[in-house]
């Protein structure tokens, strides 16, 4: 016998090695996971609402920035000053306000079945009010009788402003949420591979009545509004379509005790029902469609997905946004008592609990459901509805039909979060006294005697100090045991007391001080993540018992098994491309491309015949080797406006310029997008989104600190001294040079293509008018968080893009009606007009050149990018993902379809006529990295602005030269072959100004 080394049967004999030795050590760990959660961390917690030992701290900028308390001090002085709950009950009809903003968008009338409600058409900001006379004095619930409007663009939630007698009585009454109800639309669908297709959401809104409560989900029960004795004005100010038939104020209700109402209990048990099964993922409602069916490969997960993609389990990470709510029907087929029992996985962020309020039929039958913690566990576990003792609650059912339903909650974390705030308030007055005493600078030369440079600051430090021992001993209270937030703050407070047994040194160390701020802060994002992951329910008779919920030892090695066999299955493989379908590789997530199969499969071939498979591609680079490999696509998706003209230059994609209706759709866009798609008289890709450079604004502190919007950059220079006279800031990204090249009439290349364009005395004074902001202005030179300091009011004006308007619409929700957006500031004219050029990076679709498709491709790409396809893929996303899934299309018709704010879509559209993103010839590459360059030796080592954009200039060109000789534009003696011609783009793009409203 002849031994082949090196031949198929040594592969798979390694192979199999490999496998066994892998299976091995996954059997071993899953034999020694714990199969049920931690002893003792499940159950109730009840938050007190104050944390034990934390001694507030009067913040400046909140003082000088008048804002309202919070809610948590207002009713603790409720209760201080002995205010009683009230006990009448007083309902005002909506169809009567007192005033109201407009007549006309502001009706009175009939809707979906209820007459003399009003009806809130308009998605501009209005208001209206409501007088009501209060005969008893005490502290009352709102409730609000309301139906959102339906219909296309109306997705998302009514967000209200609330004002008593022309005030908020605290600052929450500023985003009070009332939420849409979803469903999954369609039963689960499958795609040729086997994979189901996750389900969009519709809107089964109907009446509704719920309390004015906290957006935010940090307090436990509604809010209590007091009213005194007389007439009274309650005003609603928002911009979301909304029907109303009436508010009604009403006595709290406040929750029993399990003790309270267990004592009212009978002796019956619950008869000879069965245990009922309710698949989590089968949700009978949501209030938020970004709650989705999730994927779990645990072998005990029902239904079992053995090897494909089976939506199997609901929430995980897509359930961990404030009061997200889903509802479950049920039928119980005897009345008495049971229990319920979940399996649920709740391994996100290692030793933290989530929390979550659990209702009956709409209401909390004892108040220690309000916040009831599931625990940390690495695996699924075993959650029955239990008391400290370990003993399952029990509830009352009646024969019939009855909803659970299961809400998160930020009512246990909350006072954390207000501690954190206020100490770091503390922190940053620290900060900046200690900043005006040392001028800024950091002097080791220069003795201090810090008692008598900065009397008080030493208590200061001690009282942050043991601020930070309460939030710990407050956290691991919340928490039922240590985590890495209670460790931090413990550590955090040992490095300010090594600061204190050294007094007169701390000067050295304010960057330390501010270390910690940072360090604390970041615990508040994952505090507020409280992902949970459900399978399967069990409502079960208080004398049975439960289902097993996790899997045994054998079943966990049949799950490691088979998974790691099912590993193996290479279906969906970029590798694998039928010549029989239309392959469109996409540059996005997964949620992303699962949206973009289903809707092709369902309007695009059956329209056209064309079949497409539409893959994931994890990484741009895999487009190059692909080419290397000969395995182009037909069409790539996603990609950034950089890489078509980069692959152009290298022959791989097509001129989509050469089809005869090209033109059509270069119409579509502004002629400044199309800038970055050019090369040699061709353009190689078709705009798919499109990012926005706006200024973002809190109305609240401009307005406090008397300050204008500005319009030009000599408005921003002019507010710039009050806003750092109060310890504030103006923002702009250090490396956003194009709107200061753009807007003093400088373009960044010649027309020929040949050099750069700023060696101009308007190139030197844009570079200087960049620079200046920094080393004349004092704008920060880096800022790790736009988003983070223009919550805390730190950096209350500044300019950023798409993102920061997703982030504050989905996770600011206590900044509601406190911010907004104007145009970006610009550069005023001789006439008086502004100019505001501004780019905002877009992402584009391609074809390549070897594909033998390219007409079948170019179909695709005008279908893919139509106003119909645009609007219905952004809507569909938004439908199942939520408002972090907001499309930002490069469409227009379609941009003004979606759920954009009114206001705010008319600030977009009037800066789109402003968009212009600069030229990508061979080469370009070098103009970001240099002017870079230029910024930090001006900025940062403090060359001067002309030297060192000359330097850069040189450089720039040096590379542009080498890069058209190589790409043959000019020959090895300098001599031009032939030339870019670039096209100018002068004027805004006026074509917007149909679409503003």
């Amino acid at each position: 016998m002849t031994r082949t080394y090196g031949g198929k049967r040594v592969f798979y004999g390694i192979l199999i090695a490999l496998a066994v030795a892998v299976l091995l050590l996954l059997l071993l760990a899953a034999f020694m996971a714990p199969a049920n959660g931690a002893k003792g961390l499940s159950g109730t917690y009840e938050p007190t609402g104050e944390l034990a030992g934390f001694r507030q701290w009067d913040d400046r900028s909140i003082a000088e920035a008048e804002l309202e308390p919070y809610y948590a001090k207002v009713l603790a002085g409720f209760k201080s000053e002995g205010i009683q709950n009230a006990e009448s009950r007083i309902t005002i009809p909506a169809g009567t306000p007192s005033a109201r903003s407009s007549d006309s968008a502001l009706t009175l009338g009939e809707y979906e079945g209820k007459s003399g409600v009003l009806i809130w058409e308009s998605k501009d900001t209005n208001w209206v009010e409501y007088e009501v006379t209060v005969a008893e004095e005490g502290l009352y619930e709102i409730y609000a009788s309301y139906h959102p409007l339906m219909g296309n663009g109306y997705t998302r939630p009514i967000v209200l402003d609330v004002t008593i007698d022309g005030a908020r009585p605290f600052r929450e009454a500023s985003s009070i949420t009332l939420y849409r109800l979803w469903r999954d639309k369609d039963e689960l669908k499958k795609n040729e591979d086997g994979d189901e297709i996750r389900p969009v959401a519709e809107d089964i809104t109907g009446w509704s009545t719920h309390p004015l409560a906290d957006s935010g989900a940090n307090y436990a029960e509604p809010f209590r509004w007091h009213f005194t004795p007389g007439t009274h004005t309650i005003r609603l100010e928002g911009y979301e379509p909304i029907a109303i038939s009436e508010l009604t104020l009403e006595p709290p209700r406040t929750p029993l005790s399990y003790g309270e109402v267990a004592a009212a209990y009978s002796a019956a048990a619950s008869g000879d029902a069965e245990v009922l099964t309710i698949q989590a993922e089968r949700m009978t409602w949501k209030n938020d469609p970004s709650v989705v069916m999730m994927w779990d490969r645990d072998w005990r997960t029902i239904p079992r997905a053995e090897g494909r993609i089976t939506y199997n389990t609901m929430g995980g990470v897509r359930w961990d946004w404030p009061n997200q709510e889903v509802g479950w029907e049920f039928d119980v087929s005897e009345s008495g008592y049971y229990k319920i029992g979940l399996r649920a996985l709740q391994n996100r962020f290692s030793q933290k609990a989530s929390f979550r309020t659990i209702r009956i039929d709409g209401e909390v039958p004892f108040r220690e459901w309000l916040t009831y913690r599931f625990p940390y566990h690495s695996d699924w576990q075993e959650v029955v509805l239990s008391d400290d003792a370990g003993e399952p609650f029990l509830v009352y059912l009646e024969q019939g039909k009855h909803t659970l339903s299961i809400a998160l909650t930020h009512a246990a974390v909350s006072p954390i979060v207000r501690g954190i705030e206020n100490l770091s308030a503390l922190l940053r007055d620290i900060e900046q006294d200690l900043s005006s005493m040392t001028s800024g600078q950091t002097d080791r030369n220069r003795t201090w005697k810090i008692d008598r440079d900065l009397p008080g600051l030493r208590e200061q430090l001690e009282q942050a100090a043991s601020n930070l021992d309460a939030l710990a001993a407050g956290m691991e209270e919340v928490n039922g045991r240590k985590d890495s937030a209670s460790e931090g703050f413990r550590s955090s407070a040992g490095d300010i007391r090594s600061l204190l047994r050294i007094p007169d040194e701390i000067p050295y160390h304010i960057d330390e001080i501010s270390s910690i701020t940072e360090k604390i802060n970041n615990f508040v994002v994952n505090m507020h993540k409280q992902p949970l992951q459900l399978d399967e329910i069990f409502i079960a008779p208080s004398d049975k018992s439960f289902p097993n919920m996790t899997a045994s030892w054998a079943d966990k090695a049949a799950g490691v098994a088979a998974n790691f066999f099912y590993s193996f299955n290479t279906r969906q493989s970029l590798g694998e491309m039928d010549d029989r379908e239309l392959n469109v590789w996409v540059l996005r997530g997964r949620d992303y491309v699962t949206q973009l199969q289903d809707l092709a499969d369902e309007t695009f071939t059956p329209l056209t015949g064309i079949k497409v498979k539409v893959n994931l591609l994890p990484n741009p680079q895999l487009l190059v080797m692909s080419n290397a490999a000969g395995l182009q696509p037909d069409v790539a998706l996603g990609l950034n406006q950089d890489l078509p003209v980069d692959y152009a230059i290298r022959g791989s994609v097509y001129d989509l310029s050469q089809f005869d209706d090209f033109g059509d759709i270069y119409d579509q866009y502004s002629p400044g997008s199309w800038q970055a798609l050019y090369y040699d008289k061709g353009y190689y890709a078709v705009p798919e989104t499109q990012s926005f450079q706006v200024l973002y604004y809190r109305k609240d502190i401009m307005r406090e600190l008397g300050l204008d919007i500005p319009e030009t950059w000599q408005d921003v220079y002019d507010l710039l001294p009050t806003l750092q006279q109060h310890f504030m800031n103006f923002y702009i990204d250090p490396g956003e040079f194009l709107p200061f090249i753009s807007q003093n009439d400088v373009e960044f290349y010649t027309p020929d293509g040949f050099a750069t364009g700023l060696d101009t005395p308007g190139g030197f004074a844009a570079f200087k008018q960049w620079t200046d902001l920094f080393n004349m202005y004092a704008l920060e030179k880096q800022v790790p968080s736009f988003y983070q300091h223009f919550r805390s009011g730190k950096m209350p004006i500044g300019i950023s893009d798409y993102n920061m308007y997703v982030q504050l619409s989905a996770a600011a929700p206590e900044l509601n009606g406190r911010w907004g957006i104007a145009l970006i500031p610009g550069v005023e004219q001789g006439d008086g007009s502004i100019k505001r050029w501004a780019g905002g990076q877009q992402t584009t679709g391609v074809v390549f050149q070897e594909s033998q498709k390219k007409d079948e491709a170019w179909e695709f790409l005008k279908w893919w990018v139509s106003t119909e396809t645009q609007v219905r893929y952004g809507s569909d996303l938004e439908a199942i993902n939520g408002v972090s899934f907001r499309w930002n299309t490069a469409n227009i018709e379609a941009f003004v379809q979606l759920p954009w704010k009114r206001e705010d879509a008319n600030v977009i559209l009037r800066q789109w006529a402003w968009y212009k993103e600069k030229e990508n010839p061979p080469g370009g590459y070098f103009m970001g990295r240099e002017l870079n360059n230029a910024w930090v030796r001006s900025v940062i080592d403090g060359m001067n602005y002309r030297a060192s954009l000359e330097a850069s200039i040189l450089d720039i060109n040096r590379e542009l030269l080498r890069k058209q000789q190589e790409f043959g534009f000019v020959d090895a003696e300098g001599n031009s072959l032939k030339t870019l011609d670039f096209p100018i783009v002068k004027e805004p793009w006026n074509e917007v100004n149909r679409y503003v409203k």
